[in-house]
């Protein structure tokens, strides 16, 4: 089955920038829709971007027009473009496969990575 690695977070200032990553293995995932999700501090999971096989977007309110998902299907990977961070945008980060329906609300969520954290202070 398939499995979800993210990598990319860490610590950064109020207007800086992150690009997260998050790679898969065990099977292409190029004819799912994936996504990122992020576990704030108090303690609720907020849908941040979806993408879909067709490369079709969704985002949050809270993070469009400074945050870009996208995908290299060559390496299996999907990205988070993270530009103009705020302290709000602290929160654990998630990579998602197989959303249903592909937007930042699904009802269902097919596989989780284990999580990177963003820090922004």
């Amino acid at each position: 089955h398939v499995q979800l690695v993210e990598s990319g977070g860490g610590s950064v200032e109020r207007g800086g920038s992150l690009r997260l990553s998050c790679t898969a293995s065990g099977d292409r995932v190029d004819t799912y829709c994936m996504g990122w999700f992020r576990h704030t501090q108090q303690n609720y999971r907020e849908g941040v971007a979806a993408i879909d096989s067709d490369d079709t977007t969704s985002y949050a309110d809270s993070v469009k027009g400074r945050f870009t998902i996208s995908q290299d299907n060559a390496e299996n990977t999907l990205y988070l473009q993270m530009n103009s961070l705020k302290p709000e945008d602290t929160a654990m980060y998630y990579c998602a496969l197989d959303l249903r329906p592909c937007t930042v609300i699904p009802r269902y969520v097919g596989r989780w990575g284990q999580g990177t954290q963003v820090t922004v202070s």
